[in-house]
């Protein structure tokens, strides 16, 4: 230890002590996040109101932490949730679990689950932090109909996901011309 270690360790704090504090307004003014930030997740929907999310459960074979359970449902001519045969009939997310890792966004083969860019999910109630499917699903944007009801943009579930921009496009054009 040198002769001049303790006034150079008080440099730095006479150094620091005139500088200007940085203070984050943080509960008024919401920080902005970066576009590919990994938030809460939500259950996207077709454009006509129908759920994307087939049932599949791969997002739970893929969650490392084993956030996510998946149950499915078959869907029936009188009650169609989703184009195809299946539909999450229950889902959940734990997100006293959820790492953020996003290897559950990566495994949805139908786009159904992403991740937004809300980062507000503290709570001092750890059930409020089970999110149900209710929670997670995207809101339903004008045009869009409450499911369950049949398919709108096609025939089959091929119609959906791979001719899906174009009929919703002719969808919403025949909409606006009643």
């Amino acid at each position: 230890m040198g002769m001049f270690d303790p006034v150079k360790g008080f440099g730095v704090t006479f150094g620091t002590m005139f500088k200007k504090v940085v203070t984050e307004e943080y509960p008024e003014v919401k920080k902005v996040t970066a576009p590919r930030f990994h938030g809460r997740h939500q259950l996207n929907r077709h454009p006509d109101g129908l759920e994307k999310c087939v049932g599949c459960e791969l997002c739970a074979w893929a969650c490392p932490a084993d956030a996510i359970f998946v149950e499915g449902g078959d869907n029936t001519d009188e009650a169609r949730f989703s184009p195809g045969e299946r539909f999450g009939a229950d889902y959940q997310i734990n997100y006293l679990r959820c790492i953020g890792c996003g290897l559950c966004i990566e495994a949805c083969p139908t786009r159904s689950l992403t991740m937004t860019n809300e980062y507000e999910l503290a709570d001092d109630d750890r059930q409020k932090l089970i999110f149900t499917k209710e929670d997670l699903l995207a809101p339903l944007l004008p045009g869009m109909e409450q499911p369950p009801h049949p398919m709108r943009l096609g025939e089959n579930e091929q119609d959906y996901y791979v001719n899906g921009p174009r009929l919703a496009a002719e969808h919403e054009a025949r909409e606006a011309g009643r």
